[in-house]
């Protein structure tokens, strides 16, 4: 009887002497995965978890598709993963490693120049179909042609892809000069040719998407609930990465857009699980009879990853963010302290790297060797005291009313060209008054919009505070149609493509990039090509910070904070393993204590 990589192998339809050398159960950024072939389940699932129940979650917003795979819309949340796979999936006790899934071995050379898949045979897609060669060729040069525009930006880099054997697809990077290509293909989201319709596959639907996970949606009620049911067909059960996770029978979303509404239905039992990011809330309003008995309960979860970039960002595109000198001196007065003790309980950290919290970051840390000479071409780019290590955001007294921060923005809005003339900033030449819209959509976004918006009054600036509703929202940050706007940046241990995504010069004019503050640099897409080429940590990291350090002397955003663990609340129906892992918690890993 064949077992495990040889059966594989053979069952691949290549040469067994072609395979034996490089085919592989999972693939690491850098280095070597930590789970080697045979392992047997995550280190943070429980394989003993009971299998049943519902779990409901509580979303803040609303949706107006089921399509997540495109620009338009508002999608609903979390169909990726529980409906539609990739071709690996992620471990999440490392930085950046992907093991078997819809593909069950991973084939690539030292220099990462092509990337060939093994498709699973048992692979299914929900209907029952099996998954093959041409379904992943032919989402691939959808998501290509009508996708998101990262997936456009990723998968155009791929030369061609052809189907090799029976079950095996490989993908000719040749020329990419991008490490990290084949791990991005890798985590390509894989669609049933046979149920797509390219040409309408760009619009907005309800229609759900055909995947091969391990949730079907079942009900969905447009703006205000989608309900996934477990697939018992679902092919992928019994997989090592599987075990343990995927543990209830039904999970809902329900859609709350108000966010006083939104806790309050927590506090009723109406939804399971509640990430809090409220400080100020989790502090004073957690005091309600379920927690108070028992049946509900507060935990922390501490987590390894970069805390991210959440700013109010400036779009530069706007002329009157322009000028280097206006962003900083805004910076200036926005009193962290004074907000951190009124509405947060000095609960927040403040936010002073785009990779804040992992060595990742420039903050605090001298430019090294590398990352000099990374930046020689690029002189006059970073300041001499974010490339020493010394810069921070500014620190008020906390009063509210900081004399300091003022006399430094006045300052910089002096050399900028405008004047204070009674109460009112004007720009000298022109006369026009220094004004600007801070565009919101949650309360939370509003009120500190407003706290921020009375201080830039003292400096005699008028910024007009404008709150919408989710789907505008979404349509004119799509759009770039805003001044300002409170954006957060997640990050990863293992930042690549999609740093071109967030700031790469193409996608400053990318409708759908992430690339808000429009900023155009070569010298940032240089650093982001390094990235991505760097075969060891060590000029990985240095990379990394030297784009931090550009980044941040640009000053493309006003800094917020960041909270220094996950605050979340459930209710005990649901528990959850007892190891948390590098991410933070996975509700993909918890249970219903009450299942059969």
């Amino acid at each position: 009887m064949l077992r495990g990589g040889l059966a594989a192998l053979l069952a691949s339809g290549l040469p067994l002497r072609a395979r034996a050398a490089s085919a592989r159960h999972a693939i690491a950024m850098q280095g070597e995965p930590a789970w080697p072939p045979g392992f047997t389940a995550p280190t943070y699932a429980n394989p003993a978890a009971r299998k049943g129940g519902q779990l409901t979650h509580g979303v803040l917003g609303t949706f107006d598709s089921l399509n997540h795979l495109i620009v338009k819309g508002l999608a609903a949340a979390n169909i990726r993963g529980y409906v539609v796979e990739s071709l690996m999936a992620r471990g999440y006790d490392e930085p950046f490693t992907l093991y078997g899934l819809i593909a069950d071995t991973i084939e690539t050379d030292d220099a990462r120049s092509y990337v060939t898949f093994s498709i699973n045979p048992a692979a299914r897609f929900s209907d029952g179909r099996p998954v093959t060669p041409e379904d992943v060729i032919f989402t691939w040069e959808l998501l290509r042609d009508r996708g998101r525009p990262n997936y456009r930006t990723y998968y155009v880099k791929v030369v061609k892809a052809e189907k090799i054997a029976p079950r095996s697809v490989r993908f000719d990077l040749t020329g990419a000069d991008d490490r990290e290509l084949p791990l991005i293909i890798g985590l390509m989201p894989v669609l049933a040719k046979h149920a797509v319709k390219p040409e309408t596959f760009e619009d907005t639907s309800f229609e759900p998407l055909l995947g091969t996970g391990p949730y079907t949606i079942t009900a969905v009620k447009p703006g205000e609930s989608v309900t996934f049911t477990r697939n018992p067909d679902y092919w992928g059960r019994d997989l090592a990465i599987n075990r343990g996770l995927w543990n209830f029978d039904r999970i809902r979303f329900a859609y709350y857009r108000d966010g006083n509404t939104h806790f309050e239905a927590f506090k009723k039992g109406d939804y399971d699980v509640r990430l809090e990011t409220d400080p100020a809330r989790w502090q004073t309003a957690y005091d309600f009879p379920a927690l108070r008995d028992g049946r509900a309960v507060k935990e922390d979860f501490t987590y390894g990853l970069p805390k991210g970039m959440q700013g109010l960002v400036f779009n530069t595109r706007r002329p009157i963010f322009s000028d280097i000198r206006v962003r900083e001196a805004i910076l200036y007065l926005f009193d962290f302290e004074w907000i951190n003790r009124t509405y947060f309980f000095n609960l927040y950290k403040r936010t002073a790297s785009y990779f804040d919290g992992c060595d990742l970051s420039a903050h605090g840390v001298p430019a090294n060797a590398r990352e000099l000479e990374l930046l020689k071409p690029y002189p006059s780019l970073v300041r001499a005291d974010i490339m020493d290590g010394k810069w921070s955001p500014p620190e008020s007294d906390g009063s509210g009313g900081d004399r300091d921060g003022l006399r430094h923005a006045f300052a910089l809005l002096a050399q900028a060209g405008y004047e204070l003339k009674g109460t009112e900033l004007t720009h000298r030449a022109s006369g026009r008054p220094f004004a600007f819209e801070i565009l919101t959509t949650t309360r939370d976004q509003e009120r500190l919009a407003l706290a921020f918006a009375r201080n830039l009054k003292r400096a005699g600036i008028n910024a007009q505070v404008r709150s919408i509703d989710a789907t505008q929202f979404e349509r004119r940050r799509i759009s770039f149609d805003f001044d300002m706007m409170d954006y957060r940046w997640e990050q990863s241990l293992s930042p690549g493509n999609e740093q071109y995504f967030y700031w790469g010069s193409a996608a400053a004019d990318q409708q759908g990039s992430r690339n808000y503050m429009g900023v155009k640099s070569p010298a940032i897409d240089a650093m982001i090509s390094e990235m991505l080429s760097a075969t060891t940590r060590e000029n990985f990291v240095a990379a990394t910070r030297a784009l931090d350090r550009l980044l941040l002397s640009g000053f493309f955003v006003v800094p917020l904070y960041f909270p220094p663990k996950q605050w979340v609340a459930r209710w005990k129906r649901i528990e959850h393993p007892s190891n948390t892992s590098l991410f933070g918690y996975l509700p993909e890993t918890w249970w219903h204590g009450d299942a059969p």
